[in-house]
């Protein structure tokens, strides 16, 4: 049975360049960065390394990275700041970001009265911006936190034009960017966010480890507290074999990111073309369908038939030994429908089953002609 792993938005397969330079600090630099002899001094070494790196694929200065265990950690310590620290009294966010944002922004709500606004979206998922606008001229203090690229459908926000509005409107902005960071050129100065994700387990890293960007002098607060390591806004040891591991796999995907995006659009393009040639009516969710409004790493489709529950195709697809979901991984499990989907589709439509496709370089067309005889067979 042929083995098949299309669920890369839920996590990567690690590099082996990244599993070697791991292993190399954990045998060689294992001291504590914090220690002031030479096995700590070593160590300090290589996270400074790390984090100056990172800054300069991002174009930032390495003081505005801060290491935390992923993007669950980096969403809460922003939101979580921004309300408590900052005073913020306004959150607009949308109804389909990842529930690490929805979760603590219900929280937030419930523990400090504030406001809570979601900005409009169309039938395809995608931000109304002339909506946000008018949700931004408020007087009250305003954060905004929409994701760059959505985890379940795959549309990409345009992170400039809201950076635009929210230096508009003086309102602090922030987005968990887990899904774009290792995919998409960031340039941290023209695209003016104050805060911003990002998880390495989704660009062929360690999991455990990821970081936020806090914009200088934004006043920021810590959410843990402990010792006084990234600069007092992260307490705790700091992973130092994780941290080289994710600044090595950022590398591995910069470096190589035109060939890859091209890569992964033409595997993308072939996934979508051979879909629409075997399954009739068959849908694409959200804007996954089109190549230029979303991510090259996702496909997000609608089967015709609504006989058969996501769920059972997925175990059906499992047995053919083929990996897939139908949302997000931190759903998995859970018997309610897709809260991405359930703001996009209409009742008819959600009762279809749905399945996410996300893949990346790994990936092969041979890989893509298996999954599609299998969905056909199971779509009848």
């Amino acid at each position: 049975m042929q083995q098949v792993y299309f669920d890369n938005a839920a996590t990567t397969p690690i590099r082996s360049e990244v599993v070697d330079v791991i292993s190399e600090v954990m045998k060689t630099n294992y001291g504590n960065a914090s220690s002031s002899h030479s096995f700590g001094r070593s160590a300090k070494v290589l996270l400074e390394k790390s984090r100056k790196t990172i800054a300069g694929y991002l174009n930032c200065s390495a003081g505005e990275i801060v290491f935390t265990s992923g993007g669950t950690e980096a969403d809460n310590l922003i939101l979580r700041s921004a309300v408590r620290d900052l005073k913020v009294t306004h959150i607009i966010t949308s109804k389909i970001e990842h529930h690490a944002v929805l979760h603590t922004v219900e929280a937030l709500k419930r523990e400090y009265e504030i406001q809570v606004s979601y900005v409009n979206l169309d039938e395809n998922g995608d931000v109304d911006y002339l909506h946000l606008e008018t949700l931004l001229d408020v007087e009250s203090k305003t954060l905004v936190s929409l994701m760059h690229i959505n985890n379940e459908i795959g549309n990409i926000l345009d992170i400039k034009q809201v950076s635009d509005l929210c230096l508009k409107y003086d309102a602090l902005f922030h987005s968990d960017a887990v899904q774009s960071v290792g995919h998409y050129q960031l340039n941290l100065e023209e695209i003016k966010v104050d805060f911003l994700a990002a998880s390495a387990h989704k660009f062929h890293g360690p999991k455990g480890i990821g970081f936020v960007y806090v914009r200088k002098d934004s006043g920021l607060h810590p959410l843990i507290f402990g010792g006084e390591q990234e600069r007092g806004l992260r307490a705790g040891t700091e992973s130092v074999h994780n941290i080289v591991g994710m600044e090595k796999a950022l590398k591995l995907s910069c470096d190589n990111l035109e060939t890859e995006q091209s890569y992964l659009r033409d595997l993308k393009a072939y996934f979508k073309e051979e879909l629409l040639k075997g399954i009739s009516d068959i849908k694409f969710n959200g804007q996954s369908g089109d190549l230029e409004q979303s991510t090259n790493t996702m496909l997000n489709l609608r089967l015709p038939s609504s006989k058969v529950d996501a769920s059972m195709i997925l175990f059906q697809l499992d047995l053919k030994g083929i990996a897939c979901s139908r949302g997000s991984a931190c759903q998995s499990g859970s018997s309610q429908k897709s809260h991405v989907l359930s703001e996009i589709l209409n009742a008819e439509d959600l009762q279809k089953p749905a399945l996410r496709f996300s893949f990346s370089v790994f990936n092969t067309k041979e890989e893509i002609d298996y999954v599609v005889d299998v969905l056909k067979t199971l779509s009848k």
